[in-house]
């Protein structure tokens, strides 16, 4: 049984919806750590409606906070904890998602995801999961979980941008390259990358460029 996930919204500039973008933010952080961005998105994107749920578990030491899985390393959970925790985050996503696109009386090519850390780790786990290719996703400062698994799991590949700093200290800059790497042998033709110069685990202003760019070619109708 799915869990309903709370969330946050920015309605579109214009007030009528022809796409939808899917904050999924990162662990220990909530839907509105993300959700501010939608003020710059939507200027330009002003079609869009800007969704960011909370993830669907309590993260402990962080009383405001939510997590899609545990870390072992940072909580002492086990792994088969992990992989159960993040099995059941993926089901609570997918059912958000099919409920987005039939509230919203949207199609797959018309939502976006995007996410930051943790929440890039489940876009990427989610997204080229789903029956139905999605408009894109843009993946912030995480990693993609298990590439040799979605060689054989891959259902549909949509764009994908890549965005990481080269100070990042939480989630190593290499994991860009890993990711693209996984994400070729698994067939994807449009894999994109960006490497904000200086940037630790956070989002820059360069980074949030490039995004708007791809989300404005991915999500133009």
């Amino acid at each position: 049984m799915t869990r309903v996930l709370t969330a946050r919204r920015k309605e579109p500039q214009s007030q009528i919806t022809k796409s939808v973008v899917v904050f999924l933010h990162g662990y220990g952080a909530n839907g509105a750590d993300l959700l501010g961005l939608a003020d710059v998105l939507g200027e330009h994107l002003p079609d869009t409606l800007f969704v960011a749920p909370n993830a669907p578990e309590s993260c402990p030491g962080a009383p405001l906070g939510f997590q899609w899985f545990p870390i072992p390393w940072l909580d002492g959970s086990n792994e088969e904890v992990a992989q159960r925790s993040m099995d059941a985050a993926v089901d609570d996503l997918n059912a958000f998602l099919d409920a987005i696109m039939v509230d919203e009386d949207i199609l797959p090519e018309q939502l976006a995801l995007f996410g930051f850390s943790q929440g890039t780790m489940m876009s990427l786990q989610v997204g080229p999961r789903r029956d139905d290719a999605i408009a894109g996703i843009v993946a912030f400062s995480g990693r993609l979980l298990e590439p040799d698994l979605l060689i054989d799991e891959v259902r549909n590949r949509p764009p994908v941008l890549l965005v990481h700093g080269d100070q990042d200290d939480i989630v190593p800059p290499k994991s860009l390259s890993e990711a693209a790497v996984g994400l070729e042998k698994a067939g994807f033709k449009e894999v994109f990358a960006h490497v904000m110069k200086g940037t630790g685990h956070g989002i820059a202003p360069d980074g949030l460029s490039v995004a708007l760019a791809f989300m404005r070619d991915k999500l133009s109708f």
